[in-house]
């Protein structure tokens, strides 16, 4: 008998390692409970995500697994059944639990007709084990699959990312006129962060930068389609900002339904009059440096999305001395805690391009990046972190 289900038990395992579906170990399982074990009635009750009959044998009534398990729940070990008020358990003679960390995994139910059988502590032994290991396999092939799909995730999200990234301007201008640079982490494989260059002919350009609220792949895609809108729009007309700004907030009503907005700002610059306009939709006030004058950029009108219709749209004018340093960024920047919880904030941020602005802006932005990532130490950057840095020769 003992050899009997020892070999039972490397029948079912080679038939696991062997990766067989598993409706075949079940078929196993099925054949050493009846023709080693003389159980002729049984059923196996496993949760997965919901609690079901996996396998089962010698009757026909069909019950409710989810309700069947509650009454279940309060056999922590072997027992037989004299007698219950549920019907199900009428007819069986024994209730084998299967727990792990206190947690039920799986009932086995079993009874026998053979009056030449006893039911003894060996059988609920030796049925416990198979048991075991049936749950055992079954919790494995879930995990191997949850993992699987995780796998899937995490390549459609490197895709996304790789996608992503495409979007974001790759030749930015670095010439006599200009020198324009921008640098972003992402917090997540994709952004709700973008910045973008836009040339309108040679003399006329347009920079903007976005942040979409909340970060996760729906915010990428808003992020996505939003720019490549705003990239289609310019290609075929101009627009006036603030008539561009009320077409704009159209859309992301229309695209998130009211349960996502964008902060944005706006940017046209021409370089043969020096004059730059721009639009302040929410974003964190980007700013420029002109000799030892800073001016933030304020005039706009709320964020994107946020009304069906936007209240007031204020455009904003500047004259652009040479030189002048204009920095865009995300409130990943300045939000930046280190570990005493203080931000990194606007006034430093000021300070670092102070200190760095006669450097390419390639350089520059570098260095406002390592000097955020002494800020943060050994924290992790929580946001989507963004710097679109332009100077103006």
């Amino acid at each position: 008998m003992k050899d009997n289900r020892l070999h039972s038990i490397l029948e079912l395992t080679n038939a696991i390692n062997a990766n067989l579906a598993i409706e075949q170990l079940y078929r196993i399982f099925s054949f050493i409970l009846k023709e080693q074990l003389y159980f002729t009635r049984f059923a196996l009750l496993s949760k997965q995500d919901e609690w079901e009959i996996v396998t089962k044998s010698g009757f026909k009534n069909k019950w409710d697994a989810n309700e069947l398990s509650q009454e279940l729940e309060r056999f922590k070990e072997i027992t037989l059944v004299a007698s219950s008020n549920h019907p199900a358990l009428q007819d069986f003679q024994a209730v084998i639990p299967i727990h792990h960390q206190d947690k039920p995994l799986a009932f086995l139910l079993i009874s026998t007709n053979q009056k030449t059988e006893t039911l003894t502590a060996d059988h609920f032994s030796f049925a416990r084990t198979l048991a075991n290991i049936i749950c055992v396999a079954l919790e494995n092939r879930n995990l191997s699959a949850k993992n699987d799909i995780k796998e899937h995730i995490s390549k459609e999200l490197e895709l996304a990312s790789e996608m992503q990234k495409l979007l974001f301007p790759q030749d930015l201008p670095s010439n006599k006129k200009m020198d324009i640079s921008g640098r972003y982490i992402p917090r997540h494989a994709v952004s709700g962060d973008f910045y973008d260059f836009i040339p309108l002919g040679d003399e006329e350009y347009i920079i903007c930068i976005g942040d979409v609220s909340g970060k996760s792949i729906t915010a990428a895609l808003l992020m996505a389609n939003f720019q490549a809108t705003i990239r289609t729009l310019f290609k075929y007309q101009r627009f006036e900002l603030a008539f561009l700004m009320e077409e704009l907030n159209k859309l992301v009503m229309k695209n998130a339904k009211g349960e996502k907005f964008i902060t944005f700002f706006i940017a046209h610059y021409n370089a043969y009059t020096r004059q730059l306009q721009y639009v302040n939709a929410g974003h964190n006030q980007p700013f420029i440096l002109s000799g030892k004058s800073t001016t933030l950029l304020t005039e706009g009108c709320i964020g994107l999305g946020m009304l069906d219709e936007l209240p007031y749209v204020q455009v904003g004018q500047l004259q652009l001395q040479a030189k002048s340093t204009l920095v865009l960024y995300t409130d990943g920047v300045v939000e930046l805690e280190n570990e005493k919880g203080t931000q990194f904030g606007v006034d430093q941020l000021v300070k670092q391009v102070r200190s760095f602005a006669s450097l390419k802006m390639e350089d520059m932005n570098d260095i406002i990046f390592s000097k955020l990532d002494a800020w943060k130490g050994s924290l992790p950057y929580v946001d989507d972190t963004a710097i679109f840095s332009c100077k103006f020769f």
